[in-house]
């Protein structure tokens, strides 16, 4: 519900429904690389003018928008900025107050070894670890949901060694990947596909064969 992310934020970043609107958090998994980012871009190499992955979701999230031709749908992306440059929403704690994936901070940690550095938490999945994205919000403004019951992320991070060694990973080491190995995954990205998000978006087009 609207509800649960607009009760842990400033209202600043609140979203513009009634606590009732029911909202769908949508990620993306290993295989989605395979499964839809390649086929999406065979069939659309001639009108890809962005980011590939956002537009492949884009489209993807479309699809699902005409499944409900009797309903209002709003889309949110999780690259849509407001005129203020503020996010259009706050991703991580939208996976979190859904159930999806816990969101680790640097509250969740109790001696706190980094002093005044800036420390950014990050989301971890109970299946998929860190391989695995926040790509977008589906809003059903016209679907009240009262009684629906707010499910608890797993908390798959459970010592304190191991949250610290998470958000330093993160903050200090995120280019090397290994904060998403922190847990025991199910699935990770494949060679081609960590090679695609490790290139600078630029290039990446020459991978998938569009430049």
């Amino acid at each position: 519900k609207v509800g649960w992310y607009n009760a842990v934020l400033q209202p600043a970043f609140h979203l513009p429904y009634p606590d009732d609107t029911l909202a769908f958090v949508i990620l993306s998994t290993p295989s989605m690389f395979d499964k839809a980012l390649k086929p999406f871009v065979n069939k659309e190499q001639l009108k890809i003018i962005r980011d590939p992955v956002d537009q492949c979701v884009s489209h993807h999230l479309s699809r699902v928008k005409e499944k409900f031709p009797d309903q209002r749908v709003d889309v949110m992306f999780d690259y849509e900025m407001l005129p203020s440059r503020k996010p259009k929403f706050l991703a991580q704690t939208a996976a979190h107050v859904a159930g999806a994936a816990y969101y680790y901070q640097r509250k969740d940690v109790k001696l706190d070894p980094w002093g005044k550095k800036k420390i950014f938490g990050v989301c971890i999945h109970p299946k998929y670890g860190g391989w695995f994205a926040i790509r977008g919000l589906l809003l059903f403004p016209d679907i009240q949901v009262p009684f629906l019951e707010q499910p608890t992320p797993v908390d798959c991070v459970s010592t304190e060694e191991k949250r610290i060694e998470l958000l330093e990973q993160f903050n200090f080491h995120w280019q090397d990947g290994r904060y998403r190995d922190i847990i025991d995954v199910k699935e990770r990205y494949s060679e081609e596909q960590k090679a695609y998000f490790a290139t600078p978006p630029a290039e990446r087009l020459r991978l998938l064969g569009l430049s």
